[in-house]
Parts: structure tokens; C-alpha cells; sequence
């Protein structure tokens, strides 16, 4: 027969802590403390494995209830005390531990097997009438709540009245008398709650709790943490049935949780909190204000002596930072848990980095101990967590960091009042290229509408600026220059904080942390005296030793470069040349070149942005000196690029000469019913190829002017939204002629590539035949997930989170890569491509380049890069380094 049960106490355990995927987290660490002569309660675990039959078939085994009992036995001669026994009663706690840790979202119930006769007997076992019966309503408020269904806030409304009518203030200074009176008090309520009385047969409590622990995995919150956590819902959880130690005994006792290093700042310094005379759920709670745990050495000196001495062993051991749990009875330590501890980005950094130094853990083993999503903590400013506020509204967290700004609701406002001074906020039902200035301007972008990787967001993580996205229960009014959540209105003009960490919006300003990492980066304090930046960057180092995948960013200004070059980007993967257009005067220019009626007119307007476009290009090539950059030709359809009304299409009417009729009918003439899938890419350069060759010039005279100035230029140009060879080749061959003239003219050689940006499901599987051609491919995922679902991007962010929430889709496809559709596309481009040009050079450029589990796709396929925003940067190197341990 299958083992299901496993015992552990008094020097013996069935299990190790190799042994969590059976025993779950707790239940295999409780049997290695033991292996290892810590202070452990005897008891025993019921596998995962238990739960997960259980779950699917709501039946106990007779074969389990017997191993149950016998393991039963087994603890009452452990402990020498009898379940039910009336005399020596033997009380035990139930609770939950899955494989991975979840803290807080299933059950536990304490002093479970008291009833009106134990209870007597714990009295005169503990000599303390009041503490028994203190342990008794205890549990029958658990039970009652836990297993039964009695809402708690009604057992907390009977404890309330209970210390108004005592006069006292806390749980701890009730009578005796008084909690005999609520003890009966509790039951009365059960039986009027439930229809039936608490029950007084331990055993059948037990199998109440050991239900209603397996039933908790499928608790809403429990789901929605595994959910948010990519928990596998299959692991079920096991339960830990555990003789009871008691820390409300007196002044002798005592429970607390401890960390053997800071949790928020890595420090190694033995860090927790405990209280005298209390059990584990008052600490937890904060019903009473907690000690620190230094003030245990004189409240409980002997305990604390040996907690120092146990705490040290198990960090030793486990070799990584513990959060334990641990009670003193009457003197007495002994420990309930020990497990890896959750810590903020600063402290997993600092620990890892640490314990290199410290000889417990390699170099190899310090970069596995930090998640790559982790670092985003360490690369925006944060809310202060000292400051208490409830959110007005929740959107999508798109942008990592916090900003305050006072709410503005138009790009050109933004753009005004940044330039005054003033710190804002851009409030948009969506954003569109238009609003790159605002976005520039503002501190952080709050829009209504748009997913993950809408215009909003993709251009915001770019920048490195604060974003929430897709806040669908806000109410945008642009005419009133306002928005609405329910009864609260916020107008232009009055401030809001964003975290973009987690997507709150709150009133008011609230103050931010700055980033220590970013202060360095951007030379504002010096690496010396930044050591949180000294273990990042040695993280980063030793990362970079083990990764095979380069890793480049997505960058459009010199600015964006040298960001990314002081995160250690290795090039630019995509530099969308569009966003340039957008600054100053050269807005007018392109306006200009649009509306233009003839191919002269096109030129000449284009004659005045080549310099802009050469200018951007060169001081890119500086900031790479020595990497690639890959430069992306005009994309978006240049209706984009044009005002849709009001005053600002008045005024560009004027500065044309047109009359505002007819710039209406030229704005209609370019509206399309789907632009994304209309005249834009490669159309707009076959249909207007003086577009390319403008754009292949200014590249070319940037890289010789750079060349001169003794920067090693590489430059690669990668022409967008190719479906077939002969639309690559038609604009390739104009590339080829601008380079001949330009370095011809200028007798400077220059090495460059031109290449293409695979974002459309013919163009993956015609890849063969394009690599005839194209001498590089870079994945725009973005669009190619677009196009291969038949989705909007910025649409879809109104029913993803359904399809995600009821298991349609695992994933938001615009966040994780579609390895089973997108990315079986993407192994056939990079097979059928390097089979026609061997060596051929891959990577991908859309925002899936920044997911951690995205960039350990594209290391199994052998890409050669992945590029994403600058910002992401370190998190791209640090989950490149996991997939070369991994696949190691």
C-alpha cells in the first residue's frame, strides 16, 4: 500500500526536506528539523498527493483513516498524553503546507480536542484554569469558523462585548469567569448559526479540520494567489497534524516569527518579533503590539539563547535566509516552521550577494537566488511604505515605479505645465503616438482603456516612466478636463499618486522612495557610496558569466541609449525611427510631408527632417560605440501623425496654406477601418519610396559622421512588416543605392546589414525564402501575437482577464509568449531561415523580450538576442542567466 501518512518527532521522521512535492514545504521542513535534533512538537503530514484525490472525489479512504489513526497512536505515545483523554489530554494544531509556499491563504485551527471535559483536564494539567479555557474559545472560534461556516466577525462581536463589559482593553487581561462565559457564549452561537452543536468528539473534529484544510486550496484567495504567483493548480496541499505547544501559559511563554537576516534590506541581523504569554495567531493578527525579538533575551534569556543558536543551524543548513515560527512553553523552545523567507528586491540581492562572500552558496547559485522580475523593485521609485492610503481605483500595473502629479487630461498641457515647473499626470481614455510629447513631459500616464502592452504602456516601460493602464472603472471626461471612480471626481489640476508596481491610483500626493540603483545610473551618487548598487552590479557580473543570450533595448533617443547602456544593454534592438517625429518642430515637417500633393512636395518637406533624423541617429551610434544598433524604418500609418479636429488642426491648416476643408478631407482620405493591418510598414515605403530613402540617408551620413569621430559604428536596418520577398527586396535595393552614394560621396566605409522584422504569420512561414534576402530577422512579438490570434492589443484588455480568470487562455498572450501558437511560429522562421542562410542572426523586439519566461523560450530556440525596454534591461540578463542553469 501506498504510503500516505509520514510521522516525525523524538529524534525520528519519515521524511527530508527533498521531499516537499509529497510532504509540501512545512511538512518536509518540520521532518528535516527533526533529522537535524532541532527542538520540533511531534506529529505527523497527510501527503499532497491525498488532497488532490480528495478534491476530486469529496471521499476519505477507510485505508487513509486507519493510517491516520495509527499515526494517532503514535503521537499519544510521543507525547504520553491521550486524544480525548479527559486526564492528559493531548491537543493538536491542523495545518495546511502545498509544495510551494502560499503564507496566509489556507487554514490552520490550534488546541484542536478540547471540549467541555479536556478542557478541565488541560486546566489541571497547566495549573491554569484561565489558560484552558482561553485555549477552549480559542478553538472554538477557529472551528466555528474554519470548518463550520460561523462568520468570524460575529465570534469577535461576543469577544468585544466581553472586554466592554470587563473594562479591559485586550483578549489577555479577560477573567477566568469571563472566558468561561464565552465559551458558552461561542457554542450558543454555533448551535444557532449552524443548527447543530460544536462538536465534542475530537476525532470527529480532527477529520473536520483535515477537510476543511484540503477544501481550502480551492478558497478564492488561495486561487487567485496561485494565480498571481503561476502556482500549479494540481499540487494540492498537505496537513500537518501537530501535538500543541503552548506560548499563552504565562509569563514563561511566548510565540514569535523570526528572520535570520532583515527581510526588507538583506541586513544579516537576526530580525522578528515575539509576545509573552500568547499563541502564534496574536502576532499574526496584531491584536497586541509585538516586541522586538532582542527584547526576548531578558524576558526569556534560556529560549532565546538556544532560538539564537537554532536560528544560525538552519540558516547554515538550508543555506539560504529562514522565516521561522517558533513557541516557548514554560521555558521550553520549540520550533513550528522553518522555510526559505519572502524579502524585497534590495534584501534577495543583498543575502545572495552575502552569502557568496560568506562561502555558503556559489556565485552560480547567488544569481538562481534572485527572480528576475524582483529587480524592478530595484529600478523605480516606490510608494513610501510608511504612508497609509486607499486607492481610488485599480488598473493594470504596465509601468513599474510611483509618481505624484497633478492630474492633466491633454499632451499639449502636459507638455505647458511640465515646462513651468509643475509635476503631471497624463489622464487619457487611451494614448496614440500623438501623445509621445505629453508622455515626455508627464512623470507617469493614467489611461481608462489599452492592455500590458498598449501605446501607453509599451512607451512608458520604455522611458522608464510610471504607467497604469486599462483603469476600466474610471470615466475619462476630456471635455470637462475630469475623471470619475463611483462618487469621486477628480479634476485637471489636482493631484494623484500612481504605483505603477501594482496599479493603484490614489488622491493626493503621496511620497516616493528613489531608487538607489537609478541614482547611480544616472550619476547622482557615486557607486562607492551606493552598496545596494555594489550587489546589483555584482549580481549583474556574474549573470553575464553565465548567460549565452545577448541582450539588447529598445531605444529611440540618445537619452534611451545611454539608460540602457548603463543597465549593460549589448546594442539596440529596435529603434522605432516614428517617435522621433514627434518633438518640436519636426511634427510640422512631417505634417508637412503628409498633406504634400506631389512626390516634390514630399521631398522637400522630407529635405528638412533628414538633418533631425541624422542628428538622433548620431548621438544613438555614440552612446552604442562599439554595438549594434538596429534601426526600425517609418512603421505606424501617417494618420497617426495628423490632429482629428479642434483647434490644433485650425492652426496646422494655417501653416500649410490649406483651408480647413481640405485638410478634413486629407485626414478622412487616410482613415482606415484597421490601420494596423493597413497602409503602414513596408506599403507606406513602397507606396512613397522617398520615405526610405530619406530615412536610409540620414542613417548612413550619421554613421559616417560618427565613423570620423572615432566611434565603432554597426548599424543594422530592419525593414518592417514584410510579407513577401519581393516587398523586402523592393526596399532593400533603395537602401543599398543611398549607401552606395553616401559612403561612395563621402569615401568613408561603413559595415552595415539590412534585415526584417517577422510580425506576420506569412512572413514566419516564408521565412526561408525571405533569408534569401534578409540578412537578419528580429520577432516583433507584439504584432505577430496580434496577427496570430486575430486580436487587439488594445482592445482585447476588455475580455483578456476573463478568458484568463476562466482558463481559456493561460496566459494574457500581449504579457507571456505564446510558446504553443506565436512561438511554434517563431521556432519554424528561425529553422526554415538558417537553413537557407546559416548563422543567420535572430532575436526578438516586442515587449515579450523583457518576460522572464518569454527570454527562457528564446534561449531553448536559440536566438541569438533579445531586446527590450531599458529599464528591463537587467531583468532580461538575470533571466538569460536562469535559462543557461537551467538547460545546464
Amino acid at each position: 500500500m501506498t504510503q500516505s501518512v509520514y510521522f516525525f518527532g523524538n529524534g525520528r521522521a519519515d521524511g527530508t526536506k527533498d521531499m516537499k512535492a509529497v510532504l509540501g514545504g512545512k511538512g518536509a521542513n518540520l521532518a528535516e528539523m527533526v533529522n537535524l535534533g532541532v527542538p520540533v512538537p511531534p506529529g505527523f503530514t497527510i501527503a499532497c498527493s491525498v488532497c488532490v484525490d480528495y478534491l476530486k472525489t469529496g471521499i476519505v479512504d477507510d485505508s487513509l483513516r486507519d493510517e491516520v489513526a495509527r499515526n494517532l497512536a503514535a503521537l499519544e505515545k510521543s507525547t504520553s498524553r491521550g486524544f480525548g483523554d479527559p486526564q492528559a489530554p493531548l491537543l493538536v494544531s491542523v495545518r495546511s503546507g502545498a509544495p510551494v509556499s502560499m503564507p496566509g491563504m489556507m487554514e490552520t485551527i490550534l488546541n484542536l480536542g478540547l471540549n467541555d471535559r479536556t478542557v478541565v483536564g488541560l486546566a489541571q494539567q497547566s495549573g491554569s484554569a484561565r489558560f484552558a479555557y482561553d485555549s477552549y474559545r480559542r478553538f472554538i472560534q477557529m472551528y466555528g469558523d474554519v470548518v463550520l461556516g460561523v462568520p468570524i466577525n460575529q465570534f469577535e462581536h461576543l469577544l468585544k462585548s466581553k472586554r466592554l463589559t470587563g473594562g479591559v482593553e485586550s483578549d489577555a487581561e479577560l477573567s477566568e469567569e469571563a472566558l468561561r462565559n464565552l465559551v458558552e457564549e461561542y457554542k450558543q452561537l454555533v448551535r444557532a448559526a449552524t443548527g447543530r452543536s460544536f462538536p465534542m468528539d475530537p476525532r470527529e473534529q480532527l477529520w473536520g479540520a483535515i477537510e476543511a484544510v484540503w477544501k481550502s486550496w480551492t478558497l478564492k484567495k488561495a486561487v487567485d494567489y496561485r494565480r498571481a504567483n503561476r502556482i500549479d493548480e494540481t499540487l494540492g496541499t498537505a496537513v500537518n497534524v501537530v501535538a500543541m505547544v503552548f506560548g499563552n501559559m504565562g509569563d514563561d511563554s511566548g510565540t514569535g516569527v523570526a528572520f535570520t537576516r532583515d527581510p526588507s534590506t538583506g541586513e544579516h541581523v537576526f530580525y522578528g518579533e515575539f509576545l509573552v504569554n500568547a499563541q502564534g495567531e496574536d502576532v499574526v493578527a496584531g491584536i497586541r503590539t509585538p516586541l522586538r525579538i532582542a527584547d526576548m533575551e531578558t524576558r526569556l534569556p534560556g529560549a532565546f539563547t538556544e532560538l539564537l543558536a537554532t536560528q544560525q543551524k538552519l540558516e547554515t543548513h538550508y543555506r539560504d535566509m529562514q522565516d521561522i515560527e517558533f513557541t516557548v512553553e514554560r521555558g521550553k523552545l520549540y520550533l513550528l516552521q522553518t522555510r526559505s523567507g519572502k524579502r524585497t528586491a534590495m534584501a534577495a540581492v543583498r543575502v545572495a550577494d552575502e552569502m557568496v562572500n560568506e562561502g555558503l552558496i556559489t556565485g552560480e547559485e547567488s544569481v538562481r537566488r534572485v527572480e528576475p522580475e524582483q529587480l524592478d523593485q530595484l529600478l523605480h521609485p516606490v510608494i513610501d511604505g510608511a504612508v497609509r492610503a486607499t486607492p481610488i481605483v485599480h488598473g493594470l500595473p504596465a509601468s513599474p515605479g510611483a509618481a505624484s502629479g497633478i492630474a492633466v487630461f491633454d499632451p499639449d498641457a502636459a507638455e505647458r505645465r511640465a515646462a513651468i515647473g509643475d509635476s503631471v499626470i497624463l489622464v487619457r481614455e487611451e494614448t496614440t503616438p500623438e501623445d509621445f510629447h505629453g508622455i515626455v513631459a508627464a512623470r507617469a500616464v493614467l489611461t481608462a482603456r489599452g492592455g500590458m502592452t498598449s501605446h501607453a504602456a509599451v512607451v512608458a516601460r520604455g522611458m522608464g516612466k510610471c504607467a497604469v493602464v486599462g483603469a476600466k472603472d474610471m470615466h475619462v471626461d476630456i471635455a470637462q478636463r475630469r475623471f470619475t471612480v463611483g462618487e469621486t471626481t477628480v479634476s485637471e489640476g489636482e493631484w494623484i499618486t500612481l504605483d505603477g508596481a501594482t496599479g493603484r491610483v490614489f488622491a493626493g500626493a503621496l511620497p516616493t522612495i528613489p531608487s538607489e540603483v537609478i541614482r547611480v545610473v544616472n550619476g547622482q551618487t557615486r557607486e562607492q557610496d551606493a552598496p545596494a548598487y555594489q550587489s546589483f552590479d555584482r549580481l549583474m557580473k556574474r549573470s553575464d558569466k553565465v548567460r549565452r543570450l545577448r541582450v539588447r533595448a529598445n531605444a529611440d533617443t540618445p537619452h534611451d541609449a545611454r539608460i540602457a547602456r548603463a543597465f549593460g544593454a549589448e546594442g539596440i534592438g529596435l529603434c522605432r525611427t516614428e517617435h522621433m517625429f514627434f518633438e518640436g518642430d519636426r511634427i510640422n515637417a512631417m505634417r508637412e510631408m503628409i498633406v504634400a500633393r506631389d512626390e516634390m512636395g514630399r521631398r522637400r518637406a522630407l529635405a528638412k527632417l533628414l538633418p533631425m533624423q541624422r542628428q538622433d541617429f548620431e548621438g544613438i551610434f555614440e552612446a552604442m560605440n562599439g554595438f549594434p544598433v538596429t534601426i526600425r524604418l517609418l512603421d505606424p500609418p501617417l494618420h497617426e501623425f495628423l490632429p482629428h479636429g479642434g483647434e490644433e488642426s485650425k492652426l496646422l491648416a494655417r501653416q500649410l496654406g490649406l483651408s480647413r476643408p481640405e485638410l478634413s478631407r486629407i485626414v478622412d482620405s487616410l482613415r482606415e477601418t484597421n490601420p494596423m493591418l493597413g497602409h503602414r510598414g513596408c506599403r507606406l515605403g513602397i507606396s512613397y519610396p522617398e520615405i526610405t530613402e530619406m530615412q536610409g540617408r540620414a542613417i548612413f551620413e550619421a554613421a559616417v559622421r560618427a565613423s570620423r569621430r572615432g566611434i565603432d559604428v554597426r548599424p543594422e536596418l530592419m525593414i518592417p512588416l514584410v510579407a513577401t520577398r519581393k516587398e523586402f527586396e523592393h526596399q532593400r535595393n533603395l537602401l543599398v543605392t543611398q549607401a552606395e552614394e553616401v559612403l561612395g560621396g563621402m569615401g568613408e566605409p561603413v559595415s552595415y546589414t539590412i534585415g526584417t522584422m517577422i510580425e506576420l504569420p506569412r512572413a514566419a512561414l516564408m521565412a526561408g525564402n525571405i533569408a534569401e534576402a534578409a540578412e537578419f530577422f528580429s520577432f516583433g512579438t507584439n504584432d505577430l501575437t496580434q496577427t496570430t490570434f486575430g486580436l487587439s492589443r488594445d482592445d482585447a484588455g476588455r475580455f483578456l482577464p476573463s478568458y484568463v480568470e476562466k482558463g481559456i487562455f493561460p496566459e494574457d498572450p500581449f504579457q507571456v509568449l505564446d510558446q504553443d501558437g506565436v512561438g511554434r511560429l517563431i521556432r519554424m522562421a528561425v529553422d526554415e531561415g538558417r537553413k537557407t542562410r546559416p548563422g543567420l542572426k535572430v532575436g526578438i523586439c516586442g515587449e515579450h523580450g523583457g518576460d522572464p519566461r518569454s527570454v527562457k523560450f528564446c534561449h531553448r530556440i536559440g536566438l541569438d538576442y533579445v531586446s527590450c525596454s531599458p529599464y528591463r534591461v537587467p531583468i532580461a540578463r538575470l533571466a538569460a542567466a536562469h535559462a543557461a542553469l537551467e538547460q545546464a
